[in-house]
């Protein structure tokens, strides 16, 4: 698997929300809202969910190894990090 793209559809400022992402794997699927959330200790990824009947939230996509999480993860959050460092940049 490779993801062949990554978009930051969208930079929050308030709570704890920080961007929502859009990435592509292997120029043939697409993954939308999944979520760069700040955490007590560091930014996460949030995969997308949907509540069930009985409130829980539950992934609709997500890696299924504990590797497959982290390599996704690093490379949506280097993403992140490049958009956040070229808005400051620009901001300057």
């Amino acid at each position: 698997m490779e993801v062949t793209d990554i978009k930051i559809r969208k930079i929050v400022t308030e709570g704890r929300l920080r961007a929502v992402v859009s990435i592509t794997i292997d120029h043939m699927l697409a993954v939308h809202d999944i979520k760069v959330v700040q955490g007590d200790e560091r930014l996460f990824v949030a995969m997308p969910s949907r509540k069930d009947e009985n409130g829980v939230f539950r992934d609709i996509v997500h890696p299924i190894s504990i590797a497959s999480r982290k390599a996704l993860e690093g490379e949506i959050l280097d993403a992140y990090s490049r958009h956040i460092a070229l808005l400051e940049a620009d901001a300057e």
